[in-house]
């Protein structure tokens, strides 16, 4: 089994569930990113706007105040690949003119009409999430008769509107949408089925990194959830996630490379204790 890429999170806003505040200053920001990267993250995804259940928009002129800097000295300083976490096609298009290669949609391209046009002139990749309705009512009350069937519906759908927009099929991405919209139970069933998205043919990201979910299984607040966060990476990995998107990227490198060793690579050990 190849180890998933692990693409590492800096959120630059007041107001995400885990890290709000926190890196809100560029230059918090940017070192967070740094240190992410040395930490052996696969690549970065920095997002100006909160998607967290009751968050309230930002404009765009905002988000860029926000982003830019952030991406502009990031793709500067590193060389792994820079992603941009927005659902504006205007945002989209300046960060991929900072220095990103990836633009992270949690809408799917539902939200602004002109993102796949700005998707289609790029050679980026694109991250397709389902999300059922916005983060400000996605957790009102969300139900599903079969979550992942539903779900698998609803990225076929997003997947062949970006390839009729012109977006090419090898540069997709696609994200079940941990939390986004969902039951504790409904997490739970993607990530124990989540083999069933192999047959879409593109490769899978599971954000679930500190998210209720996990909380509510374990009882235990943001600041608690590591051992619950390598449960779920770790299974998600075992069924065929290709992409992690993670907070701490030096627990989840460490999850993966000691399965790896495990699994694959015993006999290189031998002669130690």
């Amino acid at each position: 089994m190849s180890r998933p890429f692990i693409l590492g999170i800096v959120n630059v806003t007041p107001d995400s569930f885990s890290d709000g505040g926190r890196f809100l200053d560029p230059r918090s920001a940017i070192e967070h990113g740094l240190r992410l990267a040395a930490d052996g993250a696969d690549g970065i995804d920095v997002g100006g706007e909160s998607t967290r259940p009751g968050a309230a928009p930002v404009s765009a002129e905002e988000e860029m105040a926000r982003v830019l800097p952030v991406i502009e000295a990031l793709a500067r300083e590193l060389s792994i690949p820079i992603s941009i976490d927005t659902s504006k096609a205007c945002v989209a298009r300046r960060a991929l003119d900072a220095g990103a290669s990836m633009v992270n949609d949690v809408t799917a391209l539902r939200a602004d009409p002109e993102m796949a046009s700005v998707l289609r002139d790029r050679p980026a990749r694109v991250v397709l999430m389902h999300m059922k309705g916005t983060p400000a009512d996605m957790q009102r009350a969300p139900w599903y008769d079969d979550t992942v069937a539903e779900i698998l519906l609803f990225l076929r759908e997003r997947v062949a509107v970006a390839v009729e927009a012109g977006i090419e099929r090898d540069r997709i991405i696609v994200d079940p949408g941990i939390g986004f919209g969902k039951r504790v139970s409904d997490n739970l069933r993607i990530i124990r089925d989540l083999d069933r998205f192999r047959v879409l043919g593109l490769p899978v990201m599971v954000g679930a990194s500190k998210k209720s979910f996990i909380g509510k299984v374990l009882g235990r607040p943001v600041g608690e959830r590591s051992a619950g966060n390598a449960a779920v990476e770790l299974a998600a990995a075992k069924r065929g996630a290709a992409y992690l998107r993670v907070h701490d990227v030096r627990a989840t490198r460490d999850l993966l490379l000691m399965d790896e060793a495990i699994a694959e690579s015993p006999a290189r050990w031998d002669g130690d204790g």
